[in-house]
């Protein structure tokens, strides 16, 4: 069952990249309609599916590939929310194609770390915390290279003003610093919490994820620093934003990655 749901969502989610795709290409118009009635009933399926890998069982697995796939349908989630009042369909084709591929890989390739939560709802609240705010400033890492392709586009006067569905430069620029701001609101509270909840946050095996999250943390307080007070613009913000989203790819998934996909 688990299969044919996973399968059901994979085709839903192409079909809304079908749909954005060659529309970008041709610079027409969209159906919208089709792209958010795909989008819908795939994450519908997602949902439905990660309720099925994270909760069936003893206590909760949360398995770097289900994390993946939950990380992914929380992104796809806003973004498909963000399509109704913003033309960013650049990136729903890589959103969409991410969370097809993680949602696959969580269910075809199971893996397993079981967890308790229900006898620790402080932890809970934490890793909640921890996985919005990685979503929330993925999106800003996602809204950072869209932001450096439409400067590129236009420093090399391509003609981009003819496509209806690319959003205006400074429309983004604003979008994204909002982004960040909220995104690192949320890891500012992540790490509170961390400090707080977790005893052992900085034990050996660990303190990689509480040091690599304070030093994007960091990054991402002189990034809005520099754009508020500096006036930072153009590449300074793009590299800052994808640091800091990779510093937290790197704080949440890498030692696990090594443990769970390459160990076994």
């Amino acid at each position: 069952m688990d299969s044919l749901i996973a399968i059901a969502a994979v085709i839903l989610y192409g079909l809304a990249i079908a749909t954005i795709i060659p529309s970008l290409v041709q610079q027409v118009g969209i159906r919208a309609k089709t792209v958010l009635a795909s989008a819908c009933l795939a994450l519908v399926f997602h949902a439905w599916l990660l309720g099925d890998l994270i909760l069936s069982g003893n206590g909760q697995n949360l398995s770097i590939l289900n994390v993946a796939s939950l990380i992914s349908f929380i992104i796809s989630l806003f973004m498909s929310v963000a399509m109704l009042k913003t033309r960013i369909w650049f990136l729903l084709p890589v959103v969409y194609s991410f969370a097809a591929i993680n949602l696959a890989a969580a269910t075809f390739v199971p893996t397993a770390f079981i967890t308790h939560l229900e006898h620790n709802p402080k932890l809970l609240i934490h890793i909640s915390l921890a996985l919005f705010s990685y979503s929330t400033l993925s999106i800003g890492a996602l809204y950072a290279l869209q932001l450096a392709w439409l400067d590129h586009k236009l420093k090399t006067k391509k003609a981009l003003g003819i496509n209806p569905n690319l959003p205006p430069l400074m429309m983004i620029e604003r979008q994204l610093f909002k982004i960040i701001l909220v995104g690192t609101g949320l890891l500012t509270v992540t790490l509170i919490t961390g400090f707080v909840f977790v005893q052992d946050m900085f034990a050996q095996g660990k303190a990689h994820k509480g040091i690599l999250s304070c030093i994007a943390w960091v990054i991402y307080c002189i990034l809005l620093w520099g754009h508020y007070h500096k006036g930072w613009r153009g590449k300074k913000v793009t590299w800052f934003a994808l640091a800091g989203a990779l510093l937290l790819s790197l704080a949440y998934f890498g030692s696990r990655f090594v443990r769970e996909i390459i160990l076994g």
